[in-house]
């Protein structure tokens, strides 16, 4: 046999024999918010769909069963792993973009920022990224055709979802903004009221606009029939979209942010327009300059206050990347974190005060979030929204498609504070085509043993929600506690730690206030997350939804 031939015989056989040797998973999983996502999801993989198909099924049958939090008038995050040896990694931003005639003044009137107008009707709407990510994931990563993954929520659209307490409760709270636009109340409300519990929510005309989706992939609703109906009814409704805004709608493909941390763990997190998983990078590894393992639950709580309080300070600085220039080397810098790290006093709650201002920001927190895992190894966290429940509380008639308020995400007033006292960003300013910033943080964290996934709804606690689980991950706790534990927040301002219920004993607050803390107790519970855990040298996988939710984790080989 010739030497050249030889050699390549060598090389293929190698290569065979490396790829041979990447671990898979001996079962696949979903984990969801909704369980007819879940069942979306499993449908897709049993007809030969992998991980990136069952998150196109998925995240359109949220956009059905979860109007409230998610929908093709929307957008979010999505992370995906590409199985192999050496996984790649990717991040496909489909956050929504401001329109072209948007400005800083969008919503000032008489020099006063009307805040009302970027809550309800089309005016508060950026430009939707969900059905550019469903046509994109399904062309480029995709096994099936994008018709048979919107299958599922074609049906569900059309058939109808029961109407469950969760939709209840947020119908209520946006029930008057519903009751104004009659295309919403016809859909979303019976005769004018909240659903009865048990009733069946059909969507025939979203069924409509899923099915030109399904047929005509990113043609099929940023032109023809649904774009026009899109821009004839926010037009007539005040609305500023245009015809070029729809068409010149694209995904971006980003770098994920990629840590490495001391455990020989990688984290793999969203990168900006997302803070969230800036915050979430800085909050572990100033961490791992701490003792948090070793100490008791008090001191390790406030160690995670202290270096929260230190991670959202700096979200201020962040905004649009193709617009702005972050300063992520310097945020990330090992020595800038260790310098941070030191400034925590063992004993004494830092004021937020003390520390050099950093700019705030708002945001709803009424979102959606799931993660896959296929038998190849390949996966999916993705987070979306619609910003507030029900978004802007305005469908376009016609199309089933009700607008997102993301806009109300920019900062509309700089120079002043919002609802939450929290002033205003120079980055984060409203521009015409700009994505707003956003806290979803899609979130894998990954070794050479492991693959741990998390995400979760709830705005601006969603980092400090995915550094809690992530903290049971890495201390061994069962998968099913990921979710579940008891959650607290701090945002740098207001100067309070926000916690659940039974996050604290009574003892444990005593000591907390003595260190200098001010605590806030939230009733209601808060959150949504969706986790999975898959052990490489075992095969074995393992999912866990959120007990606060109605959602539903469910493994199938």
């Amino acid at each position: 046999m010739p030497y050249k031939t030889l050699l390549a015989c060598l090389l293929l056989t190698c290569t065979l024999a490396t790829q041979a040797a990447a671990p898979k998973p001996q079962q696949a999983a979903v984990a969801t918010a909704h369980p007819a996502a879940t069942v979306a999801g499993l449908e897709t993989l049993a007809h030969g769909g992998n991980a990136f198909d069952a998150a196109v099924a998925i995240a359109a049958a949220l956009a059905v069963a979860e109007p409230y939090g998610s929908g093709l008038g929307g957008g979010g995050f999505f992370l995906l792993r590409q199985a192999g040896e050496k996984p790649a990694y990717r991040f496909v931003d489909a956050r929504e973009r401001a329109p072209l005639a948007a400005g800083p003044d969008l919503y000032r009137r008489n020099g006063t920022v009307q805040r009302e107008l970027s809550l309800n009707g089309p005016l508060a709407a950026a430009i939707p990224g969900l059905p550019a990510a469903l046509a994109h994931l399904a062309e480029r990563y995709g096994k099936l055709p994008l018709n048979d993954s919107l299958t599922p929520a074609i049906r569900l659209a059309r058939d109808g979802v029961g109407i469950d307490q969760v939709y209840r409760e947020r119908a209520e709270w946006r029930l008057q903004a519903l009751q104004q636009d009659p295309a919403s109340a016809a859909i979303f409300l019976d005769q004018g009221q909240v659903p009865p519990l048990h009733g069946l929510l059909r969507q025939p005309a979203l069924a409509r606009t899923l099915e030109r989706l399904a047929r005509d992939g990113h043609a099929g609703f940023y032109a023809g029939e649904t774009a026009r109906l899109l821009l004839e009814g926010v037009k007539t409704a005040g609305g500023v979209w245009s015809a070029r805004d729809l068409r010149d709608y694209r995904v971006v493909e980003r770098q994920p942010l990629r840590i490495s941390l001391k455990s020989g763990r990688e984290l793999i997190t969203a990168p900006p327009p997302s803070a969230g998983g800036v915050a979430l990078a800085q909050s572990l590894l100033m961490l791992q300059e701490l003792p948090w393992q070793k100490a008791g639950a008090v001191q390790r709580s406030h160690y995670v206050v202290e270096v929260l309080r230190r991670a959202y300070r700096d979200r201020g600085l962040l905004g649009d990347p193709d617009q702005v220039r972050n300063p992520l080397p310097r945020l990330l810098a090992p020595d800038y974190l260790e310098n941070l790290a030191k400034g925590i006093a063992l004993q004494h709650a830092t004021p937020s005060t003390s520390l050099p201002p950093a700019p705030g920001w708002r945001e709803g927190d009424h979102t959606t979030h799931f993660t896959v895992l296929d038998t190849e190894g390949n996966a999916v966290a993705a987070t979306l929204s619609i910003n507030l429940p029900f978004g802007a509380a305005f469908t376009a008639p016609g199309t089933g498609v009700l607008l997102n308020n993301e806009m109300d995400d920019f900062a509309a007033d700089p120079g002043g504070s919002n609802a939450y006292g929290l002033t205003g960003s120079q980055a984060n300013l409203i521009a015409p085509g700009k994505r707003p910033l956003s806290s979803m943080s899609p979130t894998f964290i990954e070794s050479k043993t492991e693959l741990a996934s998390f995400g979760t709804p709830g705005g601006s606690r969603i980092p400090s929600m995915v550094l809690l689980a992530a903290l049971d991950y890495l201390d061994g706790k069962p998968v099913q506690q990921w979710p579940a534990t008891p959650r607290y927040h701090h945002q740098y301002l207001p100067d309070v730690v926000e916690y659940e219920p039974d996050a604290f004993s009574a003892s444990q607050l005593r000591s907390l206030e003595m260190r200098g803390h001010r605590l806030k107790r939230v009733e209601r519970r808060y959150g949504n997350q969706q986790v999975l855990l898959w052990r490489k040298d075992s095969g074995r996988v393992e999912a866990a939804s959120d007990p606060r939710g109605l959602g539903r984790a469910e493994l199938w080989k």
